[in-house]
């Protein structure tokens, strides 16, 4: 049992979305399976460049991205895992930059343009999202970000398999307020939520990686 997981925060250390993916990764771990974590922001890569070799009648193979970069091999290596995760902070109402352009890269190859839609992934995963946001629910429906969050969530049942969606919201965004421009937030109130709700969220994580293991897709 293969997991692969993605880190689309540029903050890759102890902090909200990769804490959230570590834990998802233990649980897995002490599930019995391997586990991989990939932090976006140590590669060099782009989104689809619209190409369309994926498209293409007499290509050797499906679901191939004939883009050759840092994530080329990662994408290869998508391609043997058993679940697949994504993880990422909310900015403007969506993925971040890095997160954007590997969902390009990794959904484009295996959509199919037959009538049936049928994906090109040569089987079936159980797959995850992670956000993180600083927005609270209430906010995430107003603004409407939950639209967009599902579409993504949908794009991953499509393509690979059913998805599991994980909210962690009105996380904090600083460790020391003071030092930023902050006068919307009440820096107690995000301290506060972030010492009671946080570990719960990183158990739920930790939860979430042995269920994705445990019940096939």
């Amino acid at each position: 049992m293969n997991v692969i997981a993605f880190n689309g925060s540029p903050r890759k250390k102890n902090w909200n979305t990769v804490t959230l993916l570590e834990n998802v990764l233990k649980g897995a771990a002490e599930s019995g399976a391997g586990t991989e974590l990939v932090n976006l922001y140590d590669l060099d890569f782009s989104g689809c460049i619209s190409c369309f070799s994926c498209k293409k009648k007499n290509r050797k193979s499906d679901g191939v991205c004939a883009v050759n970069d840092d994530l080329s091999p990662v994408l290869d290596r998508v391609r043997n895992a058993d679940v697949l995760i994504v993880g990422t902070p909310v900015y403007y109402g969506t993925e971040s930059a890095a997160t954007r352009a590997l969902l390009e890269r990794l959904f484009f190859p295996y959509n199919n343009y037959s009538k049936d839609l049928k994906s090109q992934f040569p089987r079936v995963i159980n797959t995850a999202l992670i956000y993180t946001m600083n927005v609270d629910l209430e906010d995430l429906k107003n603004y409407g970000f939950d639209h967009h969050l599902n579409l993504t969530k949908k794009m991953l049942d499509r393509h690979f398999g059913p998805c599991e969606l994980f909210l962690s919201v009105d996380t904090m965004q600083y460790s020391d307020y003071s030092k930023y421009e902050s006068e919307r937030f009440d820096a107690e109130a995000k301290l506060k939520r972030n010492e009671e709700f946080f570990p719960e969220e990183c158990k739920k994580a930790f939860d979430m990686g042995r269920r994705l293991v445990t019940n096939p897709a």
